[in-house]
């Protein structure tokens, strides 16, 4: 069915920017964008059915680029300690941090994770999210990484959402593992990996480098069978220290580096080169009362693209709001209300691998596109929560939450 959509303003977001057309048409088709510009350049279509969009502000549909939204348990009782006063340290000698979280997921059922996850994804689509990513990096062993990674999967089936899974198995070390980090890293190399590969449960490789997690080296082994195994590879990087993690990321063409607080302008260089996408988590340097800001002029300077995410997980950013994070960008971050959308659309993509067919609307990508009854696109990042009135549409097809 050809579908005409009309009456309404298109921020389509190519290049990244804005790239405004006024009183605007989209021909759908198939599930992708057939035709979009000005109204009074429409070409004839045989159209099966026409909608009014009543002159709401169209724009791609959001892609959160980074969650770790599949988890078990629940952290808020550490947060309450640490507001009294109880450090990182105490609180993980009493059994807490990570390792709570890990205990957690590997006690909890597939249709328990899969429940407690939808319900945090259900918050993002209610955000205007159409697209996200979902990391393992919880179960830390092969039964438990599978069964998270099969939830992520299962939620992409059970919900109106397209979704990324990432294995995040070299996220911390298990218990199993205290004090033997390579072993470790070898048997994510030689088991979990290519057994969660050959079962089509992975699109992406991701790592945790830093002093509390794995050094370079450990890393780039982790790189290195990724690569073999024909699955590209992200980082988390430069979060609190300098290790020049996003640098080794970028020798490995990854699609992004993620955090970068500490990143160099060095860093930057090696990113624009490779192309790979800063993702800059304002959730979590919120949550955490940091104050090193990520190098923005630097960024900006070499071209790196720059995208947003909510970094959604149980420690560091319960974050479940995409738009939230528009305005965190803007006020923390120091980003334009245009390069905040951007990094939750076209660079968003591009950081998934998916900038070929999603995060901008342009001729012959798919039709996910939201659109908001608002006043102009700079009110997404500014208004903090609610539900601000929109229509959702999926691969050309409208939905509702």
């Amino acid at each position: 069915m050809r579908t005409l959509w009309q009456h309404c303003h298109v921020a389509s977001m190519a290049q990244g920017s804005y790239a405004i057309i006024e009183d605007a048409a989209i021909v759908t088709r198939a599930g992708l964008i057939e035709w979009i510009g000005p109204h009074g350049e429409l070409p004839e279509f045989a159209v099966q059915r026409t909608v009014d969009l009543d002159g709401a502000w169209v724009t791609p549909g959001l892609i959160d680029c980074h969650t770790h939204a599949v988890f078990g348990g629940n952290r808020s009782g550490e947060f309450e300690q640490r507001l009294q006063g109880v450090s990182y340290a105490e609180i993980a000698a009493q059994g807490g941090g990570i390792a709570s979280t890990v205990r957690a997921t590997r006690a909890a059922s597939e249709d328990e994770l899969l429940a407690s996850g939808r319900q945090r994804v259900e918050a993002l689509l209610r955000d205007g999210v159409t697209t996200l990513e979902i990391k393992s990096g919880y179960g830390l062993d092969l039964a438990n990484e599978r069964k998270m990674l099969r939830v992520a999967r299962r939620l992409g089936e059970v919900l109106p959402v397209t979704v990324r899974s990432t294995c995040l198995a070299a996220h911390a070390l298990p218990p199993e593992y205290a004090g033997r980090a390579d072993d470790y890293i070898g048997h994510i190399c030689d088991a979990l990996l290519p057994a969660l590969a050959a079962e089509g449960l992975v699109d992406a490789v991701d790592a945790f480098c830093e002093h509390l997690a794995f050094s370079p080296a450990q890393v780039e082994r982790v790189f290195i069978k990724a690569q073999e195994l024909g699955l590209p590879v992200k980082l988390h990087a430069e979060q609190l220290s300098s290790l020049h993690g996003s640098s080794l990321a970028a020798r490995y063409q990854a699609l992004s580096a993620d955090h970068l607080e500490f990143m160099t302008e060095e860093d930057a260089i090696a990113m624009a080169a490779a192309g790979t996408v800063a993702v800059l988590l304002p959730g979590a340097f919120y949550f955490l009362r940091e104050t090193q800001l990520p190098p923005m002029d630097a960024l900006r300077r070499h071209g790196v693209k720059i995208a947003l995410a909510s970094d959604l997980n149980p420690g560091t950013s319960p974050g479940l709001s995409l738009r939230l994070m528009l305005n965190m960008g803007c006020t923390l971050f120091r980003m334009t209300p245009e390069e905040a959308l951007a990094g939750v659309t076209q660079h968003a993509a591009t950081a998934l691998g998916m900038g070929h067919s999603h995060g901008s609307l342009e001729a012959g990508k798919v039709a996910d596109f939201v659109a908001w009854q608002i006043a102009r696109p700079a009110d997404l990042a500014y208004w903090l929560g609610g539900d601000l009135p929109k229509r959702v549409v999926r691969s050309g097809q409208e939905i509702s939450h």
